[in-house]
């Protein structure tokens, strides 16, 4: 059976083999296992090796080979070496000092991460924490400069294909206006239509590929005049003000102070987008990131935390969370997030 691989199982009944006096029966009650199993892991090392490891007395072991003696000797090595790797690992995920540096975009910074950072920096008081903002395209450029640990953005799956993307939460627009403008009268739910006939203040659109808000007016034959795009929905906001046109923002922007302005939901107007925290597929990952993970989306299960940190392609990472029911942020997001923090923790 030349060709097939060794495995460490092997080596470790190999050795307990030797220390138990030979005795296969003793050997697999140390290892917890059967007899048959070991025997067959034994035949198998050896058919690997094309070595006999032990001379044999009938369907007993009477001693040990010259070869076998130096297979063992090595085995040894090998097996404490495995030890010492596991022990690192776990010495390297149980730290609770490090950095954790993270490249956000405005929106998650601003709306969402407030509440998740001042939650972690209790939990982890000795982790350096670092906070980047940026356009997608600028994270993509901190991305391939390994300058962080985690990128969180919406969408644009296409510029981050070299990280495992972990959905995060949902959410929805909302439409601002003045308020005495016309939309902010109008008794019936304001249709893409609607919108279309007035000039829009929205947010800048990714490079990344056609934005789900110029998709949706597409689909119904409507293309209307953008005047103005910004990253911030305050920087909206003051447009929207000055007159020069529609509002529309994320749903978890905060306007508890906006009372010259209405805003109105859009929820079902345009697609939902969703939110993701993204990490590198080579990446270990410690204990107090995967916390991280958590408190930015607490729908995340032990389970799955676990399995995510061993995770190494996309199609694992979506198969792991294809089943679950992500969390919708619209209005106050960082009184909601907390809300979820609390709950979770």
């Amino acid at each position: 059976m030349r060709g097939a691989r060794m495995k460490l199982q092997q080596l470790r009944y190999l050795l307990a083999i030797a220390d138990n006096g030979l005795n296969i029966t003793a050997a697999a009650e140390k290892l917890f296992t059967s007899q048959p199993g070991v025997s067959k892991q034994l035949k198998l090392l050896e058919e690997e090796l094309g070595l006999p490891l032990f001379l044999r007395k009938g369907k007993s072991l009477g001693g040990v080979t010259g070869a076998g003696e130096q297979v063992i000797a090595r085995a040894r090595v090998v097996i404490r070496e495995a030890d010492n790797i596991r022990t690192l690992a776990s010495s390297y995920y149980q730290e609770e000092e490090g950095t954790l540096s993270i490249a956000a975009t405005h929106m998650q910074a601003r709306y969402v991460l407030p509440a998740v950072v001042r939650e972690f920096r209790d939990r982890y008081p000795q982790v350096n924490l670092k906070i980047h903002q940026g356009t997608s395209e600028q994270i993509v450029d901190m991305v391939r400069s390994n300058n962080i640990d985690f990128a969180i953005a919406t969408g644009s799956h296409d510029l981050f294909r070299n990280l495992l993307l972990v959905p995060s939460f949902h959410w929805d627009r909302k439409i601002v206006v003045p308020v005495d403008h016309e939309l902010a009268r109008q008794k019936r739910e304001i249709t893409l239509k609607d919108l279309a006939r007035f000039p829009l203040v929205t947010y800048v659109f990714s490079f990344g590929g056609q934005s789900m808000l110029k998709k949706a007016f597409a689909e119904q034959g409507l293309d209307p005049e953008v005047a103005f795009t910004a990253r911030d929905a305050d920087v909206i906001r003051t447009y929207v003000r000055m007159g020069l046109g529609v509002g529309i923002v994320a749903g978890m922007a905060d306007d508890n102070e906006d009372e010259d302005l209405v805003t109105i939901s859009a929820t079902g107007l345009f697609p939902r987008s969703t939110t993701w925290i993204g990490f590198r597929k080579d990446m270990a990952l410690r204990r107090y990131m995967l916390d991280f993970m958590r408190l930015f989306a607490p729908h995340i299960t032990a389970d799955q935390l676990e399995l995510t940190r061993y995770a190494r392609s996309q199609a694992e990472i979506d198969k792991l969370y294809a089943g679950s029911a992500l969390p919708v942020l619209n209005g106050n997001a960082s009184a909601h997030a907390t809300t979820q923090l609390q709950s979770s923790a």
